[in-house]
């Protein structure tokens, strides 16, 4: 498909709150040694990398795409989880705001926080301005919310999405136009990842 638009969605390599599974939003943690693969072969020479602002998807991308120039965007960053920042489910789950976040996260925010309708609208228009072929390096939220938002037949709750860490989408869409107006995509998949080094 010549004229198609699409990009490849990836998120970032754990850090060490991702691995005690806590709430890592804008909190600027860098990855973890050890978990670096070397490089994404399936891409072949990659000149730009787009993605979050944060330190965690500057250093995937720099792991990834070593050569590659990296575009940051802070409509690429996670949710901002307010007071629930840096906690685990077991430390909140007795909290009224935190299980009416999780029962509707578009529409309650954490507080302090964003809601998931921010969180999507700000990756929306970030989206809109990537060119077609591009590489996104950013968050489980933000690649949860898209996958949510455009797809065609997949599940459309946000929480039944997996994303894990270093993990690969592609979303396809028949034309730029169809990006702009929020259609659903033609096509969304996790991409199989070819790699050499450390898993």
């Amino acid at each position: 498909m010549v004229d198609d638009h699409h990009l490849y969605l990836i998120r970032h390599l754990p850090t060490a709150g991702n691995e005690k599974r806590r709430y890592i939003g804008w909190t600027d943690e860098p990855i973890v040694s050890g978990h670096g693969r070397s490089r994404l072969h399936s891409f072949g020479n990659v000149e730009t990398v787009y993605g979050s602002d944060l330190l965690r998807a500057r250093q995937s991308a720099a792991v990834y795409f070593p050569e590659a120039a990296y575009v940051a965007d802070s409509r690429w960053r996670e949710c901002h989880f307010g007071e629930f920042e840096g906690k685990t489910y077991a430390e909140l789950e007795m909290d009224e705001d935190y299980r009416a976040w999780l029962d509707d996260p578009r529409g309650v925010a954490p507080r302090g926080g964003e809601r998931l309708a921010e969180v999507e609208a700000r990756v929306r228009a970030a989206l809109v301005d990537v060119p077609s072929g591009s590489i996104v390096v950013t968050h489980g939220g933000p690649i949860r919310s898209m996958l949510s938002c455009y797809s065609a037949d997949g599940p459309a709750e946000f929480w039944t999405w997996s994303v894990p860490h270093g993990s690969v989408w592609k979303l396809v869409w028949r034309d730029y136009e169809d990006v702009k107006e929020g259609l659903p995509c033609i096509s969304l998949s996790e991409v199989p990842i070819t790699e050499n080094g450390n898993s």
